[in-house]
């Protein structure tokens, strides 16, 4: 972690003259968006594997009508075309799973108040004057309408935003999703409905995150989802 702290602080110290005081977030912005690009090959996996599953659908209508109220043939049948034709149900979970380490290590890294023995010096750095290893609840300790809180309030308003365009997105691959794993009388694919069903609510989860974790990982968090909108927008057009 003492490799990374370094890491942060040097590209800090790059950006400081454009961006002064916030130069540490912007930063970790720019670690985010790196990140989000080395799983983007995912990401358009994920694409082509909905695309891929919704192809599947009059398929699994025809396999629906051939073993009737049978749901245990049914189920092994859409497996078996699931395989067959290379298509996992759950593969959209991937990128997302691949950038938790990211998350947790900036949280670890702003959570600590020494790195390797030393002080850690980017606890000092700051958002719009919110230090970065600060949390929502310290900002309301010091009233509303100070810079803490200001800058919290904006990272608020950006999430919920951008988790209600995910939501309405999110809400209508779902719906596509199901209409493909699951039959009319029972579930094909073992678990994979009730997922698709609460998928699309995760999306306010963020904001649950950024209310709870040190600022720095609240960061990551919000240019995460901003840049999900984004990619679903052009992936999933």
């Amino acid at each position: 972690m003492s490799v990374f702290a370094s890491l942060v602080e040097h590209l800090a110290d790059l950006l400081q003259p454009f961006f002064h005081a916030s130069a540490a977030a912007a930063a970790i912005v720019l670690f985010t968006a790196f990140v989000r690009l080395l799983v983007h090959p995912l990401s358009r996996a994920a694409a082509r594997g909905q695309r891929a599953r919704t192809a599947l659908q009059p398929r699994i209508a025809e396999l629906r009508k051939k073993h009737g109220k049978d749901q245990q043939a049914l189920q092994k049948a859409v497996l078996e075309l699931h395989a067959k034709e290379k298509v996992s149900p759950l593969s959209g979970c991937l990128p997302g799973l691949l950038q938790m380490p990211a998350f947790f290590l900036l949280y670890h890294l702003f959570s600590n108040s020494t790195i390797g023995g030393h002080d850690n010096g980017l606890l000092s750095h700051e958002l719009l004057g919110a230090p970065l290893g600060g949390r929502w609840a310290d900002s309301l300790g010091d009233g509303f309408g100070t810079a803490g809180s200001l800058a919290y309030l904006a990272l608020f308003a950006v999430v919920a935003a951008v988790a209600t365009f995910n939501f309405l997105r999110a809400r209508r691959t779902a719906a596509g999703v199901g209409a493909v794993v699951s039959g009319g009388e029972g579930e094909q694919v073992p678990g994979v409905g009730a997922v698709t069903r609460v998928m699309p609510y995760l999306s306010y989860f963020t904001l649950v995150t950024v209310a709870v974790v040190p600022l720095a990982a609240a960061l990551y968090v919000v240019t995460s989802t901003a840049w999900s909108a984004v990619e679903r927008a052009v992936l999933y057009r």
